[in-house]
């Protein structure tokens, strides 16, 4: 049977400043692990989201410019097909699954991602107290040897889903939001259904200044960047 959920992610360029509020609420609401002055140096920190800085224009009129970078969700995702054991899957709601509990820590999967979006959780992490009262009951604690990933917060979709099932309808466009999206204090991050063409992500998708990363790969990712120079009011 055909999902008529298919979750995707519009970032406008134009629009983010590169304050970090999305990465920091995706570390919080994801009960990713906190790295330590000596984990970092060793490369190996593990936030699911990035912002990455580039510059446009030329000396003296030199402008920067951020780029969120997360899970792509790809429709053709390289992570999968890779995977000994079935951990990265994809779902009919067209979300790139990660199952923790069925990861055997191979990083088959990060080494054949071309957007370097996994990380492999390489030590036990521990939130002392009080830091311990931040974790979210809604989110497994990831052990020690699995890789992790961005998931739109999967979790608050499931959550909207059954509140839209036990009342008979559909989600209501906007009626779930990832925390990034949720947090972003410029709007840059549009989240919903694209399987609604009516839906406010749909429609930003279809904008003259889209584009997907590494789009010649045919990788198909859901999350769809608008390039810097005009707004769309939708």
């Amino acid at each position: 049977m055909t999902s008529p959920y298919k979750w995707g992610m519009v970032i406008d360029l134009d629009r983010c400043t590169g304050c970090g509020a999305c990465v920091v609420a995706c570390q919080a609401e994801n009960n990713v692990g906190l790295c330590d002055k000596k984990e970092i140096a060793e490369g190996r920190d593990m936030h699911w989201l990035r912002i990455e800085r580039f510059w446009v224009g030329e000396y003296p009129d030199v402008r920067v410019r951020f780029l969120p970078v997360l899970c792509q969700h790809c429709h053709d995702a390289p992570c999968e097909p890779v995977c000994p054991v079935y951990a990265s899957y994809h779902n009919p709601d067209g979300l790139n699954g990660q199952v923790y509990n069925r990861c055997v820590g191979t990083r088959y999967c990060g080494n054949n991602c071309p957007y370097a979006v996994r990380v492999f959780n390489f030590y036990p992490h521990d939130w002392p107290k009080p830091l311990d009262n931040q974790l979210s009951p809604d989110i497994t604690v990831r052990s020690r040897g699995v890789m992790e990933k961005c998931t739109f917060c999967v979790q608050r979709i499931r959550r909207a889903k059954e509140e839209a099932k036990g009342e008979g309808r559909m989600v209501r466009d906007g009626e779930v939001q990832p925390a990034c999206a949720q947090t972003c204090p410029a709007e840059a991050i549009v989240f919903g259904n694209m399987a609604d063409p009516q839906s406010r992500v749909a429609r930003l998708s279809r904008s003259p200044r889209r584009f997907r990363l590494l789009e010649h790969l045919g990788t198909h990712p859901s999350v769809y960047y608008l390039k810097g120079g005009g707004r769309e009011h939708v």
